[in-house]
């Protein structure tokens, strides 16, 4: 795993449980809005804590199914871009 990909799982993994999800349920394959029942303002929310931890933009689109393991690439993706 690249730094770019362990520091993303870990600074998501702190945001989700910030806003009240269980640890537990914090997978790779756990959907955002399915599994973990984030609302279009909760993955707005995290999306801004996201920018505000890490100075990086993903855009995570409610409507989509993504997963943790799509989010960490995602902001992998930006945080390599961004270096």
């Amino acid at each position: 795993m690249t730094a770019e990909a362990e520091s993303a799982r870990m600074v998501l993994k702190a945001i989700l449980v910030d806003i009240g999800i269980d640890e537990g349920a914090i997978t790779p394959s756990a959907s955002l809005r399915k599994d973990l029942k984030l609302d279009s303002t909760e993955t707005v929310d995290v999306a801004l804590e996201v920018k505000r931890r890490l100075g990086v933009e993903v855009k995570l689109e409610s409507k989509m199914e993504l997963t943790v393991s799509d989010v960490c690439a995602l902001i992998a993706g930006a945080v390599a871009l961004s270096a």
